[in-house]
């Protein structure tokens, strides 16, 4: 644990998160070009699209190197979401915190609580739609998935929300109504903590 600490005294952890729809995705994409700011990136067992690109969107794996890594306490935090293994792995993070760098993790809520149980220091910030349909329209919109997977992200994303009211260490909200208001809000944040 001292080694995650160390690194953390140098560069900042700021953990993003919120329900799927909230934005939270499209506001790091920016705010990392705006800022300078390092997007971790995330790990899956999900099936890699045609549009993504091998450890720029995520490191693809298939369950069983997912689960050796995580035997082998790889893993800064991981979930099972949707039937896939999501995780972000560690050693990325500390370089990039060892170098003095700002990092961001666009994580669900359940991973952000992992993270601040290991790094007391990370931010936390929580992104939500300005009202609970505007999901909905959003995760439809999107155009990704089939009403079933819909509802069960809908689902998922009032369970998010609840269990981030509990945990203390979510110091900011951002309420995505506007998004280049939200992407500035992001931005000021960054670059003040």
């Amino acid at each position: 644990m001292s080694e995650y600490k160390a690194g953390c005294k140098q560069g900042r952890l700021l953990v993003v998160s919120g329900p799927s729809g909230s934005g939270k995705s499209t506001l790091c994409r920016e705010a990392v070009k705006r800022t300078g700011a390092r997007l971790s990136v995330s790990a899956t067992t999900r099936k890699q699209s045609e549009q993504e690109v091998e450890g720029k969107d995520y490191y693809f794996l298939s369950v069983k190197e997912f689960e050796e890594k995580i035997a082998r306490n790889e893993f800064l935090e991981y979930a099972r979401v949707f039937d896939h293994y999501y995780g972000t792995p560690v050693k990325p993070v500390q370089e990039q915190l060892g170098a003095g760098e700002t990092v961001i993790l666009e994580i669900d809520v359940q991973g952000a609580g992992q993270v601040f149980e290991r790094f007391g220091e990370a931010v936390g910030i929580l992104v939500l739609p300005p009202k609970p349909e505007i999901l909905q329209q959003r995760l439809t919109g999107r155009g990704r998935d089939d009403m079933d997977t819909i509802n069960k992200r809908l689902a998922k994303g009032r369970e998010e929300i609840e269990q981030a009211e509990k945990i203390k260490n979510f110091q900011h909200t951002i309420i995505n109504d506007e998004l280049e208001e939200a992407i500035k809000e992001l931005v000021a944040l960054i670059n003040t903590i």
